[in-house]
């Protein structure tokens, strides 16, 4: 060993173990029927880090309701808010979606992570940093026809930033929508408010838990809904789910 290469203390030989220890790999599965599914998301999970490595049950529904509505999904481009570990957005390329998954740009872990899992899933999906309200170069070239963003309403504070953003990439690609689960919190009466603020609106409102697979269903709680936002000016044609 080379006199000057540094030597571990104990301290960060527990630290590297210890994240080891809370890493994992989740698999989840799309599909028909249990025992034939139509493919397979494999996620890296890290139960250390506090919000953006880990599937949070909003994840798990708005992934289920890509594909659901995967022939909606089939050749668009889709951009995925506030990712982390990105479920939703691997669902849409793997049905056909042009996909840009992005996460705060001060994350770099979890953006790191995200282009590890498409990796790990074999997916071309763009990753970048976008924090919500900050405009540069790289926002104005996003032109998605459909947003998705699960659990994105969990901090008051960056509601507004939030808003902004989806707002903003709403105009810049006409027909566009925004997609979401979120739990009904609190801060559901400031969600309504803010919308009517952005001038936007909701064209449709789901149980989370109406349209998941009873296999899925049972390991989640909470009171999860779905929305489909877009802006109030628009002659939007609403896509109602006719498979569930």
């Amino acid at each position: 060993m080379n006199k000057f290469d540094a030597v571990p203390s104990e301290e960060e030989v527990d630290d590297e173990n210890s994240d080891k220890c809370m890493s994992t790999i989740s698999r989840h599965f799309f599909g028909n029927e249990l025992d034939k599914p139509s493919f397979s998301i494999s996620i890296l999970e890290n139960m250390k880090e506090e919000y953006g490595l880990f599937v949070w049950p909003c994840s798990i529904i708005l992934a289920e309701y890509v594909w659901q509505q995967r022939f909606r999904f089939s050749g668009v481009s889709v951009v995925e808010l506030g990712a982390g570990t990105s479920l939703p957005g691997l669902v849409a390329a793997k049905v056909g979606s042009d996909v840009t998954l992005t996460d705060d740009s001060d994350r770099i872990e979890v953006l790191e992570n995200m282009k590890s899992v498409c990796e790990l899933n074999k997916l071309k999906c763009k990753v970048m940093g976008l924090t919500w309200g900050v405009w540069d170069a790289s926002v104005f070239n996003l032109h998605p026809k459909i947003i998705l963003g699960a659990d994105v309403f969990y901090d008051t504070s960056a509601f507004d930033d939030l808003f902004a953003t989806v707002t903003f990439l709403l105009k810049n690609s006409p027909g566009s929508v925004f997609i979401t689960t979120y739990h009904n919190r609190s801060g559901h009466h400031l969600i309504e408010f803010l919308m009517v603020k952005w001038g936007l609106k909701c064209v449709k409102l789901l149980d989370g838990f109406s349209f998941l697979p009873p296999d899925k269903a049972s390991g989640l709680s909470g009171n999860i809904q779905l929305a489909e936002i877009v802006l109030s000016g628009e002659l939007t044609e609403v896509l109602h789910l006719t498979s569930l």
